[in-house]
C-alpha cells in the first residue's frame, strides 16, 4: 500500500487475488497450531489434576500423622501402665486397697489404649511363632527356641503402628530355632580338652 492514498499497490491486489499473500497460512499449518494448542491444554489439565490430588494427599496425610509425636510421647505412659501391672505380683492382690489400685491401673490402661486406637494409633503384639516382618518388628536378639527358625520367639516390647505406618517397631527376640542337645564329654574324661588339674 501506498501511504499517500491509502490504496493497495498493484503487486499487493494481485497477491490477494491469487492467494500468495506472505501471510497466508494452509490449512495444514493451522491443524499443526490447533493440535499443538489441544496438546497444551491437555498437559496444562493434567498438570492441575494432579496438584489437586497430590494437595489433597498431603491433607490426608497431616490429618493421619498430626499426632505422631503427641502419641509417641504416650507410648511411655502405656508401657509404664503395662509395667506396673506385670510388677504385681498375686499374694498382694489379697489386700483390698491394693487390688482397688490394680484394677485402677489396669482401667487406666485400657482407657488410653481404647482413646489411642480411636485416633488411628493401634499396639502391635506379635504372637511367639509369628512371621517376623522388618517393617514392624525389631530383632533385638536370635535365641534358641521351639519356634521355627527366623520366627518371633518372644516379644519384648509391644510396638505400635498409626494409620498402617510404623510409629514404633515391636522388639522381638527372632528364634534360631529347636535348642541342641548339650553334647556331654566321653565316658571317663572330664572336662574334655579342659586342663583340670592345674
Amino acid at each position: 500500500m501506498s501511504e499517500q492514498d491509502n490504496t493497495p499497490s498493484p503487486e499487493e491486489t494481485e497477491a490477494v487475488e491469487t492467494g500468495e499473500t506472505s501471510d497466508a497460512k494452509t490449512a495444514d499449518q493451522y491443524e499443526a497450531e490447533i493440535a499443538e494448542l489441544n496438546d497444551r491444554l491437555l498437559r496444562i489439565a493434567a498438570e492441575e489434576q494432579n496438584t489437586r490430588r497430590r494437595a489433597e494427599k498431603e491433607k490426608a496425610d497431616t490429618r493421619a500423622y498430626a499426632v505422631t509425636s503427641f502419641a509417641r510421647d504416650m507410648l511411655d505412659v502405656a508401657d509404664n501402665l503395662s509395667r506396673a501391672l506385670a510388677a504385681v505380683d498375686e499374694a498382694s492382690l489379697e489386700n483390698e486397697a491394693m487390688k482397688n489400685l490394680v484394677d485402677g491401673v489396669a482401667m487406666t490402661e485400657k482407657a488410653l489404649i481404647a482413646k489411642m486406637e480411636n485416633h488411628g494409633i493401634k499396639p502391635e503384639n506379635p504372637e511367639p511363632g509369628a512371621a517376623f516382618d522388618p517393617n514392624i518388628h525389631q530383632a533385638v536378639a536370635q535365641i534358641p527356641s521351639e519356634q521355627p527358625s527366623g520366627t518371633i520367639a518372644s516379644v519384648m516390647q509391644v510396638g505400635y503402628v498409626i494409620s498402617g505406618r510404623t510409629l514404633r517397631a515391636a522388639m522381638v527376640a527372632v528364634s534360631a530355632g529347636a535348642p541342641s542337645a548339650p553334647q556331654t564329654p566321653p565316658t571317663g574324661e572330664t572336662g574334655g580338652s579342659v586342663d583340670v588339674k592345674a
